[in-house]
């Protein structure tokens, strides 16, 4: 069930439920965005449909919500819950070409792909298999070790409030949030990152200012979504939790939820606990806005003031992450 709703005149949130769904829950949401008029689309069999589509009636009547059209699809073919008139609702249903016609090629042109289901939007989010996995696993083992010698003196338990270990973590914080500016670029661009740039960039995300600086810079271009979904399935699968949560706040924010649900089962398949994950699947499934959560997002220079300067700390995560795997497991 998709239900597109209306402040007055203007598109308020769009959002999708599976069927049957206690819709019941979707009010609260519909009364905080000042919801009045909604538009309902049900996708499926009518002995799925119907039901739900009727308890959303019910329900949009009981809190004066006007429901503008309310239609189920199924087939290629439409019907309307509110029109009866076989003129132009005849019991057939009315054929529609999703493939075609003017929303279709508007989407097209602005870089919009429509799958089949879900299961086809899934694959666009599943780890890479074959050669391209062989190549980004042996750029991963490489920059890993390049890093290893980077970081081969550097011991966060007796560095923690030493000026050596911070201006190290300066270094590398500031590294990586240019790489994210660059990445962010080249692919607004139409580029793509090659293997070692792209498991560079993995690492990066592992500290927590640099992530939070990609997260700051989400916004309307296709080029967030393009790069974090690129890196989400390019990343080694353990590495993948920063770069899905990414994913799913940049599908978040463009009104994708269903992307952004696929990315955050990435994200958690990855590191259950991994709280950036926690929180937008939160967000999420309570309907809060992206407009809301962007209001309150921090620009780069107030998480600077935020977070303070950097700390040998921040460094705990990337050392994690680049534990040889045998090292990793007795450590778990």
């Amino acid at each position: 069930m998709v239900v597109i709703g209306f402040a007055g005149s203007v598109l308020a949130l769009a959002t999708r439920w599976d069927l049957p769904g206690a819709f019941a829950e979707l009010m609260p949401t519909l009364l905080r965005e000042k919801v009045t008029n909604v538009v309902l689309v049900g996708y499926g069999h009518a002995s799925l449909v119907t039901p739900a589509m009727e308890q959303v009636l019910q329900t949009m009547e009981a809190f004066k919500v006007t429901v503008l059209e309310a239609l189920r699809a199924e087939d290629g073919r439409y019907w309307s819950y509110l029109c009866g008139k076989p003129g132009c609702c005849p019991p057939g249903g009315v054929p529609y070409d999703d493939m075609a016609g003017p929303v279709a090629t508007e989407a097209v042109v602005n870089g919009l792909v429509a799958f089949p289901d879900r299961e086809a939007l899934a694959k666009t989010v599943e780890p890479c298999t074959g050669p391209d996995r062989t190549a980004m696993t042996v750029a991963t083992a490489a920059t890993a070790a390049g890093l290893r010698t980077r970081l081969a003196s550097f011991r966060p338990a007796a560095t923690i409030e030493g000026a050596k270990g911070d201006a190290l973590v300066h270094t590398l914080v500031t590294e990586g949030i240019a790489r994210v500016h660059a990445a962010i670029d080249l692919y607004a661009e139409g580029g793509r990152l090659d293997d070692p740039d792209a498991s560079r960039l993995g690492f990066d995300l592992a500290m927590i200012r640099v992530r939070d600086e990609a997260w700051a810079c989400v916004d309307d271009r296709p080029a967030h979504i393009e790069l974090w979904k690129d890196l989400t399935r390019r990343l080694e699968p353990h590495h993948a939790a920063p770069a899905a949560s990414l994913l799913a706040a940049a599908a978040w924010h463009a009104g994708d939820c269903t992307l952004a649900g696929l990315a955050l089962d990435r994200a958690l398949s990855a590191d259950p606990d991994y709280s950036m994950a926690h929180l937008l699947g939160t967000a999420v499934r309570q309907l809060v806005s992206p407009r809301s959560l962007r209001e309150r997002m921090p620009d780069p220079a107030e998480l600077d003031a935020q977070m303070g300067p950097p700390k040998a700390s921040w460094l705990v995560p990337l050392l994690d992450l680049l534990q040889p795997p045998a090292a990793a497991q007795a450590a778990g």
